[in-house]
């Protein structure tokens, strides 16, 4: 079970002290479709450590593949700030977006047949952005390649599929193909977006402790997008999505007790960002029947939030 409570630091902030490699503040992406605007992103905070492994869930149409779309360089936000790997999101051109995309940010869709191309074997896949970015000097370049893709391979467990083609492979080991593909170019951050979508129970656990495994060894900082809350047992940090905002943070840790035994906490905090706003929890509301109006209370150690009865009396 976990507690709710409000974060005393910036919404949607990295650990104090930390570097932040990915760093989103009020961000807003709006889409007009014959003549309806539709506010994907809503003032947007987000802040994720260097070397960090973070899950951001959220249900359909809460904004979740719209900021992945901006972090990934793929779409431009409206308003706000957005800044990967001191990288400014907003003020990149044509040939830095390319640069960025291919150096700066690793990319693992949950569509298999859009992170490889069926007709090369799973190190040819490996290899090619290695020759499409041509990363290291010519000199020599060939042979380093074949070490870092049998290097990426071995990482990932898929070694002894190196030289079988993806309608070979089960869909748990496209998927860290697919990882060794994103991390071919030693990017600073890796973008996960459904990663374990289209697998079942158990490839997924293997997916996910493949990219753990892979963030512990790089220290590539790693955000996994999705709508599945199983995946937060695998990770330290997830950040809930919900109306285009940052809603609720649930932040895990391993405490060792007077007896020597380990346990495992979870606290959950509700998000207060930089406006002073806040997303009460769902159950919470309806607990309370809380809608329209509340009544707050500030007491010493805390703000009291309670419903509004006047209508009532």
């Amino acid at each position: 079970m976990t507690d709710t409570r409000a974060r005393e630091d910036v919404a949607g902030q990295a650990p104090a002290g930390s570097v932040e490699e990915i760093r989103c503040r009020g961000l807003v992406r709006i889409f007009a479709t014959d003549g309806i605007e539709v506010q994907a992103l809503q003032g947007l905070d987000l802040g994720v450590a260097r070397s960090d492994l973070v899950a951001l869930v959220g249900a359909s149409g809460s904004g979740k593949s719209t900021l992945l779309n901006i972090l990934s360089g793929m779409d431009t936000p409206t308003a706000g700030s957005a800044v990967v790997a001191g990288t400014d999101l907003l003020s990149m051109g044509p040939r830095d977006r390319v640069r960025y995309q291919r150096r700066t940010v690793g990319f693992v869709w949950q569509q298999t047949g859009r992170n490889l191309l069926p007709y090369l074997t799973a190190a040819e896949n490996v290899r090619l952005p290695l020759e499409i970015s041509r990363t290291g000097p010519r000199a020599g370049a060939g042979p380093r390649r074949d070490a870092r893709v049998a290097e990426l391979l071995e990482l990932l467990q898929v070694a002894d599929v190196a030289h079988r083609r993806p309608d070979q492979l089960s869909g748990g080991q496209q998927q860290r193909v697919a990882i060794a593909v994103a991390m071919a170019s030693a990017p600073q951050v890796l973008l996960a977006d459904e990663p374990t979508g289209e697998l079942d129970e158990a490839a997924s656990v293997d997916v996910l402790e493949a990219l753990r495994s892979v963030n512990a060894s790089t220290g590539v900082t790693t955000l996994i997008v999705t709508h599945d809350p199983a995946v937060s047992e695998h990770v330290s940090r997830t950040v809930q999505i919900r109306d285009g905002r940052t809603s609720t943070e649930v932040l895990r840790r391993v405490e060792v007790g007077e007896d020597g035994a380990q346990r495992h906490v979870a606290e959950e905090f509700a998000v207060l960002d930089r406006v002073g706003r806040l997303q009460l929890p769902p159950d919470f509301v309806d607990a309370l029947d809380l809608r329209d109006r509340v009544r707050l209370a500030l007491e010493p150690d805390r703000v009291e939030v309670r419903p509004d009865r006047t209508e009532e009396r």
